[in-house]
């Protein structure tokens, strides 16, 4: 299937690893051309050199903390006119209620809200002036059913959806499309993250830590970036035209809902 993008041109935030790396990977096989964003320049622009030499696009990186005003200004500057935006940024640390101040909770906000909408209230009326755009937010499954050990992310994350759900509606009209991506446990440094303190409270190793998450999947197994950045694709295509204001769950079957 012709996905309809080539020579786009797409923005990726926190792509030189894990979802956003998928993400920027399945774009560049499509024929988009990339603007790359991540904190680390030495890894980004080796990620970038391998997109470049395996899918002979453009690509652009802007290392920088895009959760900061700053960052987001460098990165807007470079970026320029852009067609399709995947927003992305790690999520905060997992801890329980009793952990998190006012201070935690602004860092969440700042990183897994506000800096998706601040780069949508930017990018949003080129793309409708144009008559065609795409956004896609990658959330997390937890704004389904909520991860008690990330309240943090539960709450930022929850706050994006409800924002997505009513500007989506407001701007379908002019060819621009917004959805959101859930990702449920992957294989990347996130998941690590998430199994190394499992393991050293059980007294057990992160392959068996693993070993037990993995149960709990009806898939079981943990998702590939691969498969997410196909997701991501199509919902960046021109086909994916009437798809408005969804949550699209990526986790294996793992969060139990009828609907």
């Amino acid at each position: 299937m012709d996905m309809g993008i080539r020579g786009k041109r797409a923005l990726v935030c926190a792509s030189s690893k894990g979802l956003g790396r998928g993400c920027a990977e399945a774009l560049a096989a499509e024929g988009a051309n990339l603007v790359m964003n991540a904190r680390g320049a030495e890894a980004l622009e080796a990620t970038a050199q391998a997109i470049r030499d395996a899918h002979g696009v453009e690509v652009v990186t802007v290392a920088a903390d895009i959760t900061t005003e700053d960052g987001r200004a460098r990165v807007l500057e470079v970026a320029g006119d852009v067609d399709i935006l995947v927003t992305n940024a790690g999520g905060p640390p997992p801890g329980v209620w009793s952990d998190w101040g006012r201070d935690d909770f602004i860092r969440a906000l700042d990183a897994n809200m506000l800096t998706p909408i601040e780069l949508m209230t930017a990018l949003l009326p080129g793309m409708m002036a144009r008559g065609w755009g795409r956004v896609v937010n990658i959330t997390s499954q937890s704004v389904k059913a909520p991860i008690p050990q990330l309240g943090l992310s539960n709450a930022a994350r929850t706050g994006l959806t409800g924002y997505v759900a009513g500007t989506a509606r407001q701007v379908a009209h002019a060819g621009v499309t917004i959805n959101n991506l859930l990702p449920g446990i992957h294989a990347t440094d996130r998941a690590q993250a998430l199994d190394g303190p499992v393991a050293e409270r059980e007294g057990i190793t992160i392959e068996e830590a693993r070993a037990r998450r993995e149960a709990t999947i009806p898939a079981r197994r943990y998702g590939t970036a691969e498969e997410f950045g196909a997701a991501c694709v199509f919902l960046c295509s021109q086909q994916a035209g009437f798809i408005v204001g969804q949550n699209l769950l990526l986790d294996g079957g793992g969060t139990n809902f009828t609907i």
